[in-house]
């Protein structure tokens, strides 16, 4: 069992910045890739970023691609969503993960979830 828990999000006005910081604990950590989703009201969980388990690899959404940052730090269990340029569009409600085999991308590929920090970006 691996329990995740979120923080860092809050409001910020358009072209600001966030750091998210996903906190692991229970089983073993540093083996799995660690990936962020998102999901705004009324719409349905989105990947955001991916990063494997050595930090060796990362993918992005497209739509965040350039802007945002994944990165991880296996000694502290951790992994970062470090946001720039942000846009109204990117408010959702943030979700760290880990994955479990198959896409990237499609969240069934993901055994745990985190409770999620809400990121709202006011225009």
């Amino acid at each position: 069992q691996v329990q995740l828990v979120e923080s860092g999000g809050g409001l910020v006005q358009a072209g600001g910045s966030l750091r998210l910081s996903c906190a692991a604990s229970g089983r073993t950590f540093s083996r799995p890739g660690m990936g962020w989703f998102r999901q705004a009201p009324g719409k349905e969980r989105e990947f955001v970023a991916v990063v494997t388990w050595n930090g060796g690899s990362t993918y992005y959404a497209d739509s965040v691609k350039g802007r945002f940052t994944i990165s991880r730090d296996n000694a502290k269990n951790m992994v970062y969503l470090q946001m720039n340029s942000l846009k109204p569009e990117d408010t959702a409600v943030y979700y760290c993960a880990v994955y479990n085999g198959g896409s990237y991308y499609d969240a069934r590929s993901y055994a745990y979830w985190g409770q999620g920090t809400q990121v709202t970006v006011s225009s």
